[in-house]
């Protein structure tokens, strides 16, 4: 998941001084022999459907890709599943703190991976999409690069800057935020509102109208897993794990099992296997 520079640059800054108090990691070893010794593994968990999502009747992180992931790298190492909260903007600084031992869902970026690692396969890709009225025929961008088109998105984004190159004979209104963007949709002010596409999965299900369409050519960000910095034999079982879930297609079974769960018709929703996109 992307999260805005200043609030990454915020908690660089814990981190850093967090990193001077973390418990130490016994002398020799490295996170799966931690792992295994402590019996647990501990997951970064935030509430946002559809990567992670707590019931709110029992309290328990039940569901959710990055959920669903967890469990099934805890069973491979013959541990328990143990989810931790955290931010999007405090996860790197609760990984140097020795706080959790690895985050899913969180892009590989250049500035975080100078605080953390990355393994190199891809845990899930996720697409720049619409969610338009029904009644609006979407299949290319260019569909919608027509001035009586109405296109909400959040300003100063990628997105608005994909918008302004791509589709520049739209009529783009831009708002502060994602709420902002998807409450013009609701009210009848646009026709579509641009986002990557797991925010708009909550947002058709919450008002019950629309469609999530991944207009052509697809533009498509992969996402990965987070975990401390220097650990090279837990990046490797992590990469080979990851990409097993991947090739596999794995990952989008958990997914759809989660839209399912969630009261959504996978075949509405776009994949977050990039070979299935097209």
């Amino acid at each position: 998941m992307s999260i805005d520079r200043r609030i990454f640059a915020a908690s660089l800054v814990v981190s850093a001084g967090a990193t001077l108090v973390a418990p130490a990691i016994a002398q020799g070893a490295g996170t799966l022999d931690e792992v295994k010794r402590r019996g647990s593994l501990r997951v970064g968990v935030t509430q946002a459907p559809p990567w992670y999502s707590k019931d709110p009747r029992t309290g328990e992180w039940s569901s959710g890709v990055g959920v669903s992931v967890g469990k099934a790298m805890a069973t491979a190492l013959g541990v328990r599943f143990e989810p931790v909260e955290v931010t999007w903007g405090t996860a790197i600084a609760a990984l140097q703190a020795n706080r959790i031992d690895i985050m899913y869902v969180l892009d590989a970026t250049p500035e975080r991976a100078q605080a953390v690692d990355f393994p190199a396969s891809p845990l899930l890709y996720y697409s720049l999409a619409v969610l338009a009225k029904d009644e609006l025929a979407v299949r290319n961008w260019e569909d919608l690069n027509k001035p009586e088109v109405r296109i909400a998105v959040p300003q100063a984004t990628s997105m608005d800057a994909f918008l302004t190159a791509n589709v520049a004979k739209a009529t783009i209104q831009r708002f502060p935020g994602n709420t902002e963007a998807i409450a013009a949709f609701q009210s009848g002010r646009v026709e579509a509102v641009c986002l990557f596409h797991p925010p708009l999965i909550a947002a058709r299900q919450r008002l019950g109208a629309g469609k999530i369409v991944v207009p052509q050519p697809t533009r498509s960000n992969p996402s990965s897993a987070a975990v401390r910095k220097g650990d090279t034999a837990f990046v490797a079982w992590v990469d080979e794990q990851i990409s097993g879930y991947y090739r596999s297609r794995q990952i989008q079974t958990w997914y759809e099992e989660f839209l399912t769960s969630f009261g959504l018709d996978p075949k509405a929703a776009p994949p977050i296997i990039k070979e299935m996109l097209g």
